[in-house]
């Protein structure tokens, strides 16, 4: 997936950018009205997302410009402004959604993919490691045929995991992936949800795939 970042805050850019990486999404970062409008028109996206509040033109117009353009790159506001007239207004505009902040990066990405993939364009909808299967826009989880309820938590903590299968994630990624003010986490928290992600998803199956990397992290393994 490729997206056009339009956002005025270079901290809240550069957070979101670095988030985006790590779920292997490019994009590119337009920092006030105007230079996103023309990036937008430039084509080249699988979609768009849009603060409201810009410099030089705000969100609404931008969009709106957008649409009147010919453009039919989806669109999703994400935005401070959480009035129903707000949200109203972003959708006449010509949104395709509308987040507001703060919110979880999951359900981001997972609103990402779901407009990618009703546009027509190629997206990641589900996640498979063994017989180990992850549903990020539903926020469901299979293992085989048997379907295993998660809190929205441990599903974002095994989220991480399963994105990045095979590979070794700090609890300080997964922490930072997983939790709004990340910084006032203790790590000690993500042993707590590991713990309780294999007495649902390993040990009524007799697995044992969420693996310990002692002083690295988790990992996640194909065990079939």
């Amino acid at each position: 997936m490729h997206l056009l970042l339009i956002e005025d805050s270079p901290r809240v850019a550069d957070t979101l950018r670095s988030k985006l990486a790590a779920e292997g999404i490019r994009s590119d970062w337009a920092s006030n009205g105007h230079a996103g409008l023309r990036r937008a028109l430039e084509g080249g996206y699988d979609v768009i997302v849009l603060e409201v509040l810009l410099a030089g033109m705000n969100g609404y117009e931008v969009c709106s410009r957008i649409r009147a353009a010919g453009q039919n790159t989806p669109i999703l506001m994400l935005t401070a402004k959480d009035g129903e007239y707000d949200i109203a207004e972003g959708l006449e505009s010509g949104a395709d959604d509308y987040l507001v902040k703060p919110s979880s990066f999951l359900v981001l990405v997972a609103r990402l993919r779901a407009l990618v993939r009703r546009s027509g364009q190629s997206a990641t909808s589900e996640w498979v490691v063994g017989d180990l299967k992850v549903d990020p826009i539903g926020m469901r989880v299979w293992r085989g045929d048997a379907e295993i309820g998660l809190t929205a938590k441990e599903f974002s903590v095994l989220a991480c995991l399963t994105n990045q299968a095979e590979q070794v994630v700090s609890k300080q990624e997964i922490v930072r992936r997983v939790w709004e003010n990340p910084s006032a986490r203790p790590l000690n928290v993500v042993e707590v949800y590991i713990s309780s992600l294999r007495q649902k998803i390993d040990a009524p199956f007799g697995r044992s795939t969420i693996v310990t990397v002692r002083g690295a992290g988790y990992k996640l393994i194909d065990q079939r």
